[in-house]
């Protein structure tokens, strides 16, 4: 009888890390509030080689941070639910192995499974091209392939606060010198994660920039009868495709082979504190995941509606951001681009809840709810002028 020996496989990737239990950054924390563990390693062999890693359990929650791809966050679990979704990229891809710069300015695509992703900090959105056809921005741009220059983790046992802290720098001589610190904070018994985000310009000129949260959930949460819930204050389709599936835009069924991704465009409700949250749920309403932002920080929500084949990418992102995912130059032209003086520092908060029960995504839908009765939503049938190409 013939025998198979493997080494590692395309579709298991976790046993792949290779933990380093004598790293400073692997450590068990015990807190008033319980304990926390974390553990660095990384990973060994094929198109995941030598990526980075960080794992933060909170007793409840499992959280996996990619320092080598702009600390991105791979995947959450909780009470046996993964977070996350099943690219036909299986990854985590390393840097090196995707082609940003492509001619296509698609190659950022090669990379791209992860639960949230920063785009930015150049330019966030659609590929652009100067007049001779050459690349000018790629799709998304650098900073979810770019690695963390410094890493470490700071807690408090008092309050069960962990961060995990790291910088990544996306620069090029005589052009531009954009440095993110980012502060992902979690507790003890936790389900929440804090994303803190400041970004620098260390030139001694101003600097425009542009941040969008990539924030991708696949099954168990996305699946026939789910639902986006959102206080919408205006909202256009991207386009004409887009358009023509309107009346349901905020409503997923099953996946479906050949399906063309349609795109929504937003501005959101907040309340005083100008914060407004967003929720993907289950259709059964006991699952979901909630974001929670600053629209003085980040102004400009938009729904990615990929209900493909489970195969093709069966995924639906919501995305917090600086501005609409156009090119950069239509973006610059709406004066939607950040600009930051010489050394000075932008910052972005945004929260993710993961939610696991009944009450959890009730106690979301009513909030939501309550930013929904302050104002009526103004829905365009076409895409905006202004806001789509």
């Amino acid at each position: 009888m013939a025998e198979i020996v493997a080494l590692r496989k395309w579709d298991r990737r976790e046993p792949q890390i290779a933990w380093d239990s004598e790293s400073p950054l692997s450590m068990d924390i015990e807190t008033r509030m319980g304990e926390i563990k974390t553990r660095h390693g990384r990973f060994v062999g094929g198109a995941s080689d030598n990526v980075e890693v960080v794992e933060i359990d909170t007793g409840v929650m499992r959280v996996i941070v990619l320092p080598t791809r702009g600390m991105s966050i791979w995947k959450i679990e909780a009470e046996g639910i993964r977070f996350g979704w099943d690219s036909p990229v299986t990854g985590p891809v390393h840097p090196s192995q995707v082609p940003l710069f492509d001619p296509s300015g698609l190659g950022w695509l090669e990379g791209f499974d992860e639960l949230v992703v920063r785009c930015g900090l150049e330019s966030n959105g659609a590929p652009e091209f100067d007049e001779a056809g050459k690349l000018k921005y790629p799709l998304h741009g650098r900073i979810g392939n770019l690695a963390a220059d410094s890493l470490s983790i700071e807690y408090d046992e008092a309050s069960g606060r962990l961060e995990l802290i790291g910088e990544v720098i996306e620069s090029r001589l005589f052009f531009k010198r954009l440095r993110m610190r980012t502060r992902l904070r979690v507790h003890a018994g936790g389900y929440r994660v804090d994303l803190l985000d400041d970004v620098t310009n260390e030139l001694s000129t101003p600097a425009t920039m542009q941040l969008l949260y990539h924030i991708n959930v696949g099954s168990p949460i996305l699946k026939p009868g789910a639902v986006l819930e959102a206080a919408c204050e205006e909202l256009a389709p991207k386009d004409a495709l887009s358009a023509s599936e309107l009346e349901t835009w905020n409503q997923f069924g099953e996946p479906e082979s050949g399906y063309q991704e349609r795109v929504y465009f937003a501005n959101l409700v907040c309340d005083d504190s100008s914060e407004t949250t967003a929720m993907l749920r289950s259709a059964e309403k006991n699952r979901g995941m909630a974001v929670t932002f600053n629209v003085s920080q980040l102004p400009n929500f938009i729904l990615w509606k990929n209900t493909g084949a489970k195969s093709d990418g069966y995924v639906v992102g919501m995305e917090p951001a600086t501005n609409f995912p156009n090119t950069r130059s239509f973006e610059a032209e709406q004066g939607r681009v950040v600009t930051i003086e010489a050394a000075d520092t932008v910052s972005f908060r945004l929260s993710l809840e993961v939610l696991t029960d009944e009450t959890a995504v009730e106690k979301v839908s009513s909030r939501i709810k309550s930013l929904s009765a302050i104002h009526a939503p103004q829905i365009h049938d076409d895409p905006k002028v202004g806001w789509s190409l």
